[in-house]
């Protein structure tokens, strides 16, 4: 992208808190496979800032669940380092949610919304009435504060996203991770659910790591974008997104430099 093409840009990073809360550090991630040896993940390296909102992108097979995985302390690197808040990742840590695309599976129809939300507090043995206040705070942070007493069943694709959501919410993690989080929802929900998690990221001051396949989504939400290449991963370009905030659906997606933000991305998925 040319210098007169590319909006002004400012380094995100540099204003957040010294120490990441998430860190990558020369991550390779290797399967085994009955044809041999599959490298899914090759030098990552990149650090997200306290109160970040960063956007992973990349073609279909480049490896971003696998990252993701790895920022999250579900998978290990083959080699390399994944780091929550400077201290290896082992196994998930109770400052990280996670939000799946597959909402479906995530939630347990047998349980109220309220009682879905609830469960991980309970697990992690918060007392009942902070776990009341807490679900009533962020179904209501979702716009679901009527919703407590239905079952997920009940609802539509994008409502039990929001429950997702709230339920990750609700232990107040440091980090959120989101894996295609509204690819299976309708365009004008999916429009919804972005202005909420930009809403709730505010309203909560989380650090957010968001993998999506749409170049549009991932700069309208972003405030640095990842790109990733094709399999083998590897970082391509972090590209920092200068739009104004708040940001507006339509406004936004007006601004000449959004195209030219998404051009340039798309080009660099595309690898032309």
């Amino acid at each position: 992208m040319s210098n007169e093409a590319r909006p002004e840009v400012t380094t995100a990073a540099a204003e957040q808190d010294s120490t990441p809360v998430v860190s990558l550090r020369n991550v390779r991630k290797v399967y085994a496979g009955a044809a041999g040896p599959k490298t899914a993940l090759q030098d990552i390296t990149f650090d997200v800032g306290r109160g970040e909102f960063a956007c992973v992108v990349g073609p279909s097979g480049a490896g971003k669940t696998t990252l993701l995985r790895t920022l999250a302390g579900l998978a290990q690197p083959t080699s390399g380092q994944a780091l929550f808040e400077g201290t290896p990742l082992r196994s998930v840590p109770p400052g990280i949610g996670v939000v799946f695309q597959d909402y479906g599976r995530s939630l347990y129809p047998w349980l109220t919304v309220a009682r879905n939300v609830d469960l991980p507090l309970r697990v992690r043995g918060v007392p009942r009435a902070e776990r009341a206040d807490r679900v009533a705070e962020v179904l209501g942070s979702v716009g679901l504060a009527d919703a407590g007493r239905s079952y997920p069943w009940q609802l539509s694709g994008g409502m039990q996203q929001r429950v997702a959501i709230a339920r990750s919410l609700a232990y107040r993690p440091d980090l959120l991770l989101m894996d295609e989080p509204f690819a299976s929802v309708d365009a004008q929900t999916r429009f919804e659910l972005e202005d909420l998690i930009l809403r709730v990221r505010q309203e909560f001051g989380v650090t957010v790591v968001f993998v999506t396949h749409d170049i549009d989504e991932a700069v309208y939400l972003a405030d640095r974008v990842i790109a990733v290449s094709k399999s083998p991963g590897v970082v391509t370009e972090i590209a920092d997104i200068t739009l104004p905030r708040p940001r507006d659906q339509i406004t936004t997606k007006a601004d000449p430099a959004f195209a030219r933000y998404r051009e340039h991305l798309l080009s660099l998925v595309m690898n032309r």
